[in-house]
């Protein structure tokens, strides 16, 4: 069957309907949803039950870039930075350095084992050096899975953060492979930049996003996380043409966002939440409708022990390397190791190749699929059990609830006060937005002139307002009164 524009809308929603409502259920049975996701788009494809012919790299590269962006930016938006924080050297070092030594550590083995060149060897390996975000960010939040000691910030931060790594020695190797004349100074200069531009292209465009979202009046809910999305675009474009990393500023881009004061923050969380999903599942749908299941069959035993030394040898090795210099228990660099999650990023990084036409791209590509196939199968289906089995696993009576969850959950207070604004309070004439309350308590609601004032970030104070605000606890109602109490002039 051929795609058409009479009935792509058709067949691509019946293939979403059937990825939720499978994915909806695959847990019972220990399966991770991005393989069921994949499993179906193969079977939709030319080699499967439903017959559908594509065969478009260029167009699946494209989804592909698209769906990162929301992934990384959904993931980026969730990452409470004092979580974080304490861990940011460890996350930064594996991302960095970890990505390097993986790539390199796995491209000399395939140069061993196989018929490659050098540099078609060190492509490879680079293709599959970074953890990935999607399978990350998905796995261990459907799971549930609660991790002791800031590991699962750890694990996120990588997760988030190494696919610009992965990109660079992507497309560094693959200008190796074609031009072999290319100087390393070149290549290095590349890193640089890449890196140290998207680095602050993230930074200044998170800046300017915070502004230009509190700042805009809309006027309906709704479009600002339209705003949002045409920010997102903007700063992995803007990046990418000034020949910094787009992955790298979107990340951090939203990084910033996320542990800011936005105006409708919570309408925004919950729309990256459910586009974010959304993006995985295409993403992993047209990834299983590239791939015909009968070319990785001749592949499947060379792919089977690359796989297995990728996992059990190269990553692990790579770890233990980057964090050598940090105090970390033993159980929890090994948990580090076998959450070396491959997923979509390096079938979408597998693309290139592809399209720059290289002799051995189609064998790359393939060999990227059936690594990236077998890792979500047998390192994702094992996460609990391995955090179990290494005692590194919350239980789930004091699992913490993620600060930005708060936005989404919508959970319900333990107390409730009614604070007068005074008419010489500071506060008057300010936005909600700007007087920067603890996430641990909330504007429910203003009484104004007898009458009821449902608060928005962008909700003006007037004086002798009423606030009814729900809080956590006592702690969160003297934060409360502190902020309100430095704001009234002496």
């Amino acid at each position: 069957m051929n795609l058409t524009t009479e009935n792509i809308l058709l067949i691509g929603s019946l293939l979403l309907f059937i990825s939720i409502i499978v994915g909806k259920t695959s847990y019972k049975f220990g399966v991770p949803t991005l393989l069921l996701f994949l499993a179906i788009g193969m079977l939709a494809g030319s080699d499967g039950l439903g017959g559908i012919r594509f065969d478009d790299p260029k167009l699946a590269q494209f989804i592909g870039i698209v769906s990162l962006n929301f992934i990384l930016f959904s993931g980026g938006l969730d990452t409470n930075f004092k979580a974080i924080k304490p861990i940011l050297r460890e996350g930064l070092v594996l991302s960095t350095l970890g990505v390097f030594l993986t790539a390199a550590g796995l491209g000399v083995f395939v140069y061993v084992v196989t018929d490659f060149t050098i540099y078609e060897s060190l492509l490879l390996g680079s293709i599959v050096s970074s953890t990935d975000a999607a399978a990350v960010f998905s796995i261990l939040r459907s799971k549930n899975l609660a991790l002791k000691t800031n590991l699962r910030p750890t694990l996120e931060l990588e997760s988030g953060s190494n696919d610009p790594m992965a990109y660079v020695l992507t497309l560094a190797c693959l200008s190796l492979v074609i031009n072999q004349d290319q100087s390393v100074f070149n290549m290095l200069l590349m890193f640089f930049q890449q890196m140290i531009l998207g680095g602050v292209a993230g930074f200044a465009f998170g800046r300017l996003s915070k502004i230009i979202i509190n700042r805009i009046k809309l006027g309906f809910e709704g479009l600002y996380p339209v705003l949002v999305i045409a920010l997102m675009f903007i700063t992995f474009s803007a990046t990418d043409f000034v020949g910094g990393n787009g992955f790298l500023a979107i990340y951090i881009c939203a990084v910033y966002l996320g542990n800011q004061d936005l105006i409708h923050k919570s309408t925004i969380l919950k729309m990256f939440d459910g586009i974010a999903w959304l993006m995985q599942i295409v993403l992993f749908l047209t990834l299983g409708l590239l791939v015909f299941p009968s070319q990785i069959v001749p592949y499947m035993g060379i792919g089977l022990l690359i796989s297995i030394f990728l996992i059990l040898v190269a990553r692990p090795a790579a770890v233990f390397i980057s964090l050598m210099f940090f105090k970390m228990k033993l159980k929890r660099r090994f948990y580090i190791s076998w959450v070396g999650l491959r997923g979509a990023v390096p079938i979408v990084f597998a693309t290139y190749p592809l399209l720059a036409g290289i002799d051995k791209a189609n064998m790359i590509f393939n060999i990227v699929f059936f690594i990236s196939v077998t890792s979500v199968l047998i390192q994702g289906t094992t996460l609990s059990l391995f955090a179990k089995w290494l005692n590194v696993a919350l239980p789930e009576k004091v699992k913490p609830i993620a600060e930005n969850d708060r936005y989404i959950l919508n959970l319900p207070k333990s107390a409730m006060e009614e604070i007068v604004i005074p008419s010489q309070s500071f506060a008057v004439g300010k936005r909600i937005i700007d007087l920067h309350f603890p996430t641990s308590a909330f504007i429910v609601m203003i009484k104004r002139n007898d009458k009821f004032v449902r608060p928005g970030g962008s909700t003006i104070i007037e004086a002798n307002d009423t606030l009814v605000v729900l809080l956590d606890n006592e702690d969160s109602l003297q934060e409360v009164n502190a902020i309100l109490n430095t704001m009234l002039i002496d």
